[in-house]
């Protein structure tokens, strides 16, 4: 799924370390997660297109996708679905990643003395392979089919496509490329809808949090 795959491309396959800002990471990811939603039928806009609101409530077998299904407890717009999702959402995905096998999580000290947990890849070749599908659409070499299409959009909008990209090549090439796949016509109206609100929200999150930190550091 979209959600899954996205965060392992966020991740680094050698040492397991995250490759962007955490509020990117998540909206990236609730945007993943809407996307999926919308895509499998359950969620969708309203007549007017301005509203998204559950049109299937039948249980869901995917716990993460349940879970966030239960959270449509009223029609929404964009930005709002968005904000719902993101509570407790990497964590979520990762825990999926873990029960998959593609992921475990050790228990370990954080310079030998604080309790902390670490996420260890099984299948570095995986994360490869995806990274790998990336990079030939970025570069042209393939056409992206609209998982590649979906997860690149996604990048796009919380600018992290040339941070999980492995390539010789220009980050503003490759931001270019991006965003003619993004503006593609693989997506319908209501995916990318749902892209260019993740890219609005983070750059809200991102604000906010900035402020945060400097009034948090002005008050000291």
């Amino acid at each position: 799924m979209l959600p899954e795959d996205l965060m392992l491309l966020f991740l680094d396959e050698e040492t397991g370390r995250v490759l962007m800002d955490t509020a990117s990471i998540h909206t990236a990811l609730a945007g993943a997660v809407l996307l999926e939603l919308v895509s499998s039928g359950r969620v969708a806009f309203d007549a007017d297109g301005v509203k998204l609101a559950v049109v299937d409530p039948a249980p869901l077998q995917n716990e993460l996708l349940q879970e966030s299904l239960i959270r449509f407890y009223e029609p929404m717009e964009p930005t709002r679905a968005v904000k719902r999702l993101l509570p407790h959402v990497r964590d979520n995905v990762m825990a999926q990643l873990v029960d998959q096998g593609v992921l475990t999580l050790e228990n370990t000290r954080m310079f030998g003395i604080f309790p902390t947990k670490r996420y260890v890849i099984q299948d570095p070749q995986a994360i490869s392979d995806l990274r790998d599908a990336i990079c030939k659409a970025a570069l042209r070499r393939r056409a992206p089919d609209e998982h590649i299409g979906a997860l690149m959009s996604l990048l796009y909008a919380v600018n992290a496509v040339y941070e999980v990209f492995h390539g010789d090549i220009d980050r503003g090439e490759i931001n270019a490329r991006a965003g003619e796949i993004a503006d593609g016509d693989w997506a319908a109206e209501a995916v990318a809808l749902i892209m260019d609100t993740a890219s609005r929200a983070t750059s809200w999150r991102i604000v906010a949090s900035s402020m945060a930190a400097a009034s948090f550091g002005g008050s000291r």
